[in-house]
């Protein structure tokens, strides 16, 4: 396996593997990377002949005062999972190749953004568009791999590439869980040992939630406020939202009706976590 961290590299090498008549996959990551980073790496690597493993901290993503110095960063051994799961290459730039002196040209969309972490966090989906794209254009991938728990994401992804005609399927693989149920995240390494207990209870209203929906609950209003009450019930935790939305269009919705998105974000002290459920 290759750790690269120039655009020109990159591109040799993608070129190189066409040549032959391979398929490419990418796993676009920030690094710090879990159990639930390796599940899309390992899928990239059935689906595909050759998979580029993206790590980049992206710096148009964060806002002010969030945690971008100090988002957590191991290059060792995120290439040591890299390598145990199947990566062909890694893709490890600095800011500077990515955004250049001068650099003045953002990707925006719009609709599927203004909800959710929309709301909260203006610039963040400005910053995933961007830095996406421009993956994108330097690995051309047949198909790229995003996780669920970053559902809003996803869906703003999936937009980008209809719109904007990108010849690639994006693929979305669950979200994978502790063994007590909390969704696995690079930023858990924050939460101290009362912290970690207390972030259990996105976890426990997701599964609220989906109970409500199984027995025939199709309110939303009524789904969301039982939600909310198994997060307001532990003290640590602050909402930022609980949400029911259309998926994929991330649009409010108040019945449970065609596809749904059931989403939170949620302070645990001072760390912000996500989480949510899919229903169909």
């Amino acid at each position: 396996m290759r750790i690269e961290d120039r655009i020109e590299a990159v591109r040799r090498q993608v070129k190189d593997w066409r040549k032959e008549g391979l398929t490419v996959g990418l796993v676009p990551t920030m690094g710090y990377l879990h159990e639930g980073h390796r599940s899309l790496i390992e899928r990239a690597v059935k689906e595909n002949d050759r998979v580029v493993v993206s790590i980049f901290v992206n710096p148009t993503q964060f806002g002010p005062n969030e945690d971008l110095e100090s988002y957590p960063r191991d290059l060792q051994a995120d290439s040591r999972l890299c390598e145990a799961a199947g990566a062909s290459l890694i893709f490890h730039p600095e800011p500077v190749e990515m955004y250049p002196e001068n650099y003045t040209t953002y990707v925006n969309t719009s609709g599927v953004t203004e909800e959710l972490c929309g709301k909260s966090r203006p610039i963040h989906f400005q910053g995933v568009c961007t830095v996406v794209s421009k993956l994108f254009h330097i690995v051309a991938p047949d198909r790229a791999y995003f996780g669920e728990k970053d559902a809003q994401q996803l869906a703003v992804i999936r937009r980008m590439v209809r719109d904007l005609n990108m010849d690639i399927e994006v693929i979305g693989c669950p979200i994978i869980r502790e063994s007590d149920g909390l969704a696995k995240s690079s930023r858990n390494t924050y939460l101290s040992a009362e912290e970690r207990k207390a972030a259990l209870v996105l976890s426990r209203a997701v599964k609220v939630g989906k109970d409500l929906i199984s027995k025939g609950e199709t309110d939303g209003e009524e789904v969301l406020k039982q939600m909310k009450a198994i997060i307001e019930a532990e003290p640590m935790a602050r909402i930022d939202y609980v949400e029911m939305v259309a998926w994929d269009s991330i649009e409010v919705h108040h019945q449970v009706d065609g596809s749904v998105l059931v989403a939170m974000a949620v302070y645990i002290g001072k760390t912000r976590l996500i989480d949510n459920f899919i229903w169909e």
